[in-house]
């Protein structure tokens, strides 16, 4: 899913809240993000826990599972911040390609 290394980073940084969560991904549905916050949960990354109040509140954060792929989601980061230029430049030039 095209949201899914967002979505464990942010939570990492300490964004619980699905709420939160859309805030910082506005370019996802809130249904898309269910859904992958809910596939996540399967594969073990991340817990989900549900406050029983009303209106029920919803709570994500990382298993250890989910913490140990943290670093590598930053060392990606980090290499398409250096890389960003290059990247936008191979982007452009594939997007030439497909309008042909």
């Amino acid at each position: 899913g095209k949201w899914k290394f967002h979505l464990l980073y942010f939570i990492s940084e300490g964004i619980k809240r699905p709420s939160e969560l859309q805030r910082k991904i506005p370019g996802a549905t809130r249904r898309v993000l269910n859904v992958q916050l809910n596939e996540l949960e399967g594969y073990g990354l991340v817990t989900k826990k549900v406050h029983a109040e009303l209106p029920l509140k919803v709570e994500y954060s990382l298993t250890a599972f989910g913490n140990s792929v943290i670093p590598v989601i930053t060392a990606l980061g980090k290499w398409g911040d250096d890389h960003q230029d290059r990247l936008r430049e191979l982007i452009g030039e594939s997007n030439r390609w497909v309008k042909m």
